[in-house]
């Protein structure tokens, strides 16, 4: 009698144990919340930067090889619009190497995001001279004579360079907290860590020349990541989450240097942004509601229609 009482506790025991297990097993694999908003919310904000690596591959690409998506991966394009003005530039060895690595790698982004969502074609990106230009006109609150050309040299590619790939970096910053799938926010980390590390690259590139006179402006490397950084603030209308490659000792790494080759918080670390913030910078209108800039026709996905209504 004693026996058959302790088999049927021990048995009881065992089956408590196995639902608690399997219970608490089930909400660890899960996302939190219910799965489904899980999915719509993760889905939002992974194809939101499609927009920003659609317009880094084709800018990289033409710059190192003269042709773009259409004629490397034009399935990754879904039918969507040629970029305006792209055009191979006048790149010196070392600088070509690296932006054509850039490139390969803004590709294999494209295909990683598409792996996880399905995304959209590719907006109609403005990527000419003309673009390029205004952007530096409005840093400097002047018309530059003569037009600012990213494609003239490995100079002004470098300037233009340092437009693209730190918007996106802040972007996947600020993405990430807001994620609630494991999957989501490995990807996330993923992405940010090669697209921070080409910010790296080209801050280093341009901090090795901070000095160097932009001809025929007269104005200093240093001074043109400052003006640009500065308008990003400005458009971006969140207060400062950029900074040029030189800046008061003050606002440097533990107020201790001048020198900002990396540019980060008062515990120097990155900066994030929401999608509303980047969208008021890459149209350069400083409303997520009035399209242009780089993307004439605005952005897509669905957070950024959202606003287009």
């Amino acid at each position: 009698m004693g026996n058959t009482k302790e088999r049927r506790s021990l048995m009881v025991s065992t089956v408590m144990v196995f639902f608690f297990f399997n219970t608490n097993h089930h909400q660890v694999m899960s996302c939190p919340d219910q799965t489904t908003n899980c999915t719509d919310q993760d889905r939002k904000l992974l194809e939101f930067p499609l927009n920003l690596e659609y317009l880094e591959a084709e800018f990289f690409l033409f710059g190192a090889l003269g042709f773009g998506l259409d004629k490397v991966a034009p399935n990754l394009t879904m039918g969507g619009p040629s970029p305006i003005g792209a055009q191979k530039a006048k790149l010196d060895p070392l600088t070509r190497d690296i932006v054509l690595q850039f490139a390969w790698q803004e590709v294999g982004h494209l295909r990683a995001i598409k792996k996880t969502v399905t995304g959209f074609a590719r907006p109609l990106l403005d990527l000419s001279i003309k673009s390029f230009a205004k952007v530096m006109d409005d840093a400097f609150g002047r018309k530059l004579v003569p037009p600012f050309n990213p494609y003239a040299n490995s100079y002004n590619y470098l300037i233009a360079s340092y437009l693209v790939p730190y918007v996106g970096l802040t972007g996947y910053v600020g993405a990430n907290p807001k994620l609630q799938c494991p999957d989501s926010r490995k990807l996330v980390a993923g992405l940010l860590g090669v697209e921070s590390g080409q910010d790296a690259v080209i801050r280093t590139m341009l901090y090795a020349r901070a000095t160097h006179m932009v001809h025929p402006y007269g104005i200093t490397v240093a001074a043109f990541t400052d003006r640009i950084s500065r308008l990003r603030n400005k458009l971006g209308k969140m207060g400062v989450k950029d900074e040029g490659l030189v800046v008061p000792k003050a606002m440097g790494a533990e107020g201790q240097v001048a020198g900002n080759v990396l540019v980060g918080d008062m515990l120097s670390l990155a900066f994030d942004r929401t999608p509303e913030e980047i969208l008021r910078i890459v149209y350069g209108s400083g409303n997520e509601r009035v399209p242009g800039g780089f993307y004439p026709k605005g952005a897509d996905g669905e957070i950024a229609k959202s606003y287009l209504v």
